[in-house]
């Protein structure tokens, strides 16, 4: 009964604090958003669509060439994408086998069904490409079946990069 009289104080409270709310802050965040300060450059637009093999850029704009990955580290890193992979050569479970992906193209382990948006992309996986793709696989690959949202740290997606280089 104190759980339900909880609840419905916090859906109250929430109600109230929607029904006070003019939206101001949103709309002072999309004016900020929108206009530049006095005197700033102004910035461009992101480009529509995933970003082009040759295209490298991350969202928190780091590169990797910047870090020094560890392997070790990214074992431990990689414990997470066990759910889905394996770095076993021929293993498939619910995404293929991590297997030699550095200078594979996406699309091509044998066995595994992709998505058509991964199977058409036609992306080969060098260290770069796969460090801006950990860092939010969404972006460049729409449409992926892959539902793992990314590694928004730069420094564990240089590691787990490294640990893909030699698994063993």
């Amino acid at each position: 009964m104190v759980q339900v009289r909880t609840l419905v104080g916090v859906v109250a409270v929430m109600a109230l604090v929607l029904a006070c709310s003019d939206g101001s802050e949103s709309k002072n965040a999309e004016k900020t958003a929108e206009a530049p300060a006095p005197g700033a450059a102004p910035v461009a637009a992101a480009p529509a669509g995933p970003p082009t093999e040759t295209d490298l850029t991350t969202l928190d704009g780091t590169t990797f060439a910047s870090f020094t990955g560890n392997a070790v580290a990214g074992k431990l890193v990689f414990a997470q994408c066990r759910t889905c992979h394996v770095t076993d050569a021929g293993v498939n479970k619910t995404g293929p086998s991590m297997n030699g992906i550095i200078g594979s193209k996406s699309g091509s382990v044998p066995g595994y069904n992709y998505s058509p948006a991964n199977a058409a992309i036609g992306i080969t996986w060098t260290k770069e490409k796969l460090f801006q793709y950990l860092e939010k696989p969404q972006r460049v690959i729409p449409k992926t079946k892959m539902i793992f949202a990314g590694l928004p740290d730069a420094q564990k997606r240089a590691d787990v990069i490294a640990y893909l280089e030699n698994p063993n």
